[in-house]
């Protein structure tokens, strides 16, 4: 009688434990589709994400003469020495060295970035370039009015395009 209680003991563990592995190996195999999915989809918003940085560096970039992939280089770059740097300052940067580089030689795009990166503002940076308050708030205001008419523009010509796609069909 103990024999045979002790092969049914024996019987209940393994079937207990085979079925422990088996949902165990489900588990995991569980996670690991859900692992992939979550990867593939950060990795879909994450190209999105870039596509999207590269289109809204199309207007700026017609205007400073450049490619919005060389823009995004520069931003990601600039963003490497100064991680809370932001893309409408990176973008005054660039404008306010084009705007100002002939008449000012010392004010260059890494110079302002210099002074981003230190703390300052893109105002207090233009000042201790050698511009006075009322200059640097002028060449602020210019600089921001030419980033808002480069983004015009392409939202422009991308709704033309859109509607003559439109009427093509």
């Amino acid at each position: 009688m103990k024999v045979s209680r002790i092969m049914w003991y024996a019987g209940t563990v393994f079937t207990t434990l085979a079925m422990l592995a088996a949902s165990t190996t489900a588990v995991a195999q569980q996670h690991t589709r859900t692992v992939h999915v979550r990867s593939t989809a950060d990795s879909s918003r994450i190209e999105r994400q870039k596509s999207a940085n590269l289109r809204s560096f199309r207007g700026i970039a017609a205007k400073l003469n450049t490619t919005p992939e060389a823009l995004q280089d520069a931003f990601q770059t600039a963003r490497v020495a100064n991680p809370k740097l932001s893309r409408g300052n990176f973008i005054a940067a660039n404008v306010l060295a084009n705007n100002l580089g002939a008449s000012h030689p010392n004010i260059t795009t890494q110079a302002i970035l210099s002074g981003l990166q230190s703390g300052k503002s893109v105002g207090q940076t233009l000042q201790s370039l050698g511009l006075s308050a009322s200059e640097a708030k002028q060449a602020k205001r210019a600089a921001d009015h030419d980033t808002k008419e480069a983004d015009k523009r392409v939202k422009d010509a991308d709704k033309r395009a859109r509607q003559e796609k439109r009427s093509q069909r």
